[in-house]
């Protein structure tokens, strides 16, 4: 990386503005300052100015608001001020915890301003924070969250069809990886979803994704869809008809892909943890719960949601918009924190 690419500043999408996502960002420039250096928040600036009054109150500490009109303006925002660029119409913030269209169509635009700018080159990296899928419903937004628009943006930037863009979900923190090979969809989809091709360039998109960061080919681990990896085929037989033919086709590709493994042992063997290194650098998980729990129970304060396959670096915190709590100064910005540094790291 030259000199120029580190200047370049991490856009933080402000997420729904009626949950905790201003809220946590504004923690963040207050608390660490030195990690959020050269970030800026695509949003609105009365939501931000709210969310600062909001986190103010806890320490009684101003968190000063700072309106820039373009990304590289973040540099010069001294600590502990929030750069905010305006991404969005500007809004009047909505009522805390409520779900409405406004909101909805807000946190899209800012989503969409961003990815725009982190595909033109403009910023190193793209950190959202949660949005609410209701509410981007109601504002009549085509996608369900944030992975499917950013596919779509970076689809049509790219100049490809929507299925010339595969990405894949990967949760992570400083002791597991587990790439998804299916994410939001019911079990019974999430099944039919364990495909020889799905499979398979699950293991591409993770070996392509985590190379650079790690300076080698990742160790990859495969789990199997059914319990004891199939018990050689009295359990189920996808381990012996579609994921075991994909784990050898990615072999023969020079990948280092292993298994199948019984899924409920592999993430235990992939931990990096004190006194016990990680056998693997990631677990291909075959559906959502079974590869989320585990990364989830060591702790979704530092847990990071991170898209692979995308011509951009994007991260998020892993939790979603709180409402319950939202407004209350109660919400942790440590995953956010998380997020940023996983980014920041990416993009390095």
């Amino acid at each position: 990386m030259n000199d120029g690419e580190r200047l370049r500043p991490v856009a933080i999408s402000m997420g729904d503005a009626a949950g905790i996502g201003p809220e946590i960002v504004a923690k963040a420039f207050r608390d660490d300052p030195a990690a959020m250096r050269g970030s800026f928040v695509a949003g609105d600036v009365a939501v931000l100015r709210r969310a600062a009054r909001c986190v103010a109150r806890e320490h009684d500490v101003e968190v000063p608001v700072a309106v820039i009109e373009a990304p590289g303006d973040a540099a010069g925002i001294p600590p502990r001020c929030i750069p905010v660029l305006q991404a969005t119409p500007a809004l009047e913030p909505p009522a805390w915890g409520a779900i409405s269209a406004v909101s909805g169509r807000a946190a899209a635009d800012c989503v969409v301003w961003a990815a725009q700018a982190a595909l033109r080159g403009e910023v190193a990296a793209l950190v959202t924070a949660p949005l609410h899928k209701q509410a981007l419903a109601a504002a009549g937004v085509d996608f369900p969250g944030h992975t499917e628009m950013l596919q779509a943006q970076a689809a049509a930037f790219s100049g490809v069809p929507l299925a010339r863009m595969p990405v894949r979900m990967m949760l992570a923190n400083d002791e597991l990886r587990t790439v998804l090979v299916s994410i939001h969809v019911a079990l019974r989809d999430a099944i039919a979803a364990v495909t020889f091709d799905n499979v398979l360039q699950t293991m591409r998109i993770a070996h392509q994704a985590l190379r650079p960061a790690l300076g080698r080919a990742p160790r990859l681990a495969v789990a199997g869809l059914n319990p004891h990896a199939g018990e050689g085929g009295l359990m189920g037989r996808e381990e012996l008809e579609i994921i075991g033919p994909a784990i050898e086709a990615a072999r023969s590709e020079g990948l280092l892909a292993s298994g199948p493994h019984p899924p409920d042992t592999v993430f235990m063997r992939a931990r990096e943890a004190s006194g016990h290194p990680g056998e693997f650098d990631a677990v291909i998980a075959m559906y959502h719960d079974q590869g989320l729990i585990p990364v989830k129970y060591l702790g979704v304060e530092q847990g990071v949601n991170v898209t692979l396959g995308l011509p951009l670096v994007r991260t998020s915190p892993d939790h979603g918009t709180a409402f319950d709590i939202a407004g209350t100064g109660a919400a942790d910005p440590s995953s956010l924190l998380a997020a940023v540094r996983m980014a920041q790291r990416l993009a390095g």
